[in-house]
């Protein structure tokens, strides 16, 4: 009669763990799902050098890169839907730039990002330094902030 009873408590106890796992895992996908999703790319790459226009036609001549006054755009398909495009802006600027103020740094990166208005609230209340106001253009809004070493991070909500 023992051999029952020790195989429905098996069963119970099973069952029980079960539920406790299947809980636990339900609680962390509920917590990652809920949290905002903030940076979903890198929107650009940009740097000071001596002579913009020289350096984009070495790029050019050398690596392919066709770049414009405004650099040069590489697109490229979400993986979670290839009929969306998207873009990677490559932009040298001349090394007497004011636009990557405040900060020193010779270079300054565009990550692409989602609800930009609600990431900058979360930001604010995270003690993170916001140096502009959000500014809308018909290509997105950005904004910059400091990241903890004082370089200056411009982030983009893309149009659309």
């Amino acid at each position: 009669m023992k051999t029952p009873a020790i195989f429905l408590s098996g069963i119970i106890v099973s069952f029980c763990l079960g539920f406790v796992v299947q809980s636990k895992i339900a609680d962390q996908t509920n917590t990652k799902s809920s949290k905002m999703k903030k940076v979903t790319g890198i929107g650009g790459i940009f740097f000071k050098c001596k002579d913009p226009k020289a350096t984009r036609e070495w790029y050019q001549k050398h690596l392919g890169i066709d770049a414009g006054q405004y650099g040069a755009s590489f697109e490229w398909l979400h993986a979670d839907d290839p009929a969306k495009k998207g873009t990677t802006q490559w932009t040298p600027f001349s090394e007497t730039t004011k636009y990557f103020e405040p900060t020193t740094r010779d270079f300054m990166i565009n990550y692409r990002v989602e609800h930009l208005e609600a990431l900058v609230e979360e930001l604010k209340k995270e003690g993170v330094t916001i140096v502009d106001k959000i500014e809308s253009y018909d290509y997105g809004k950005f904004v910059h902030i400091l990241d903890g070493e004082g370089n200056k991070i411009e982030l983009w909500e893309p149009a659309g």
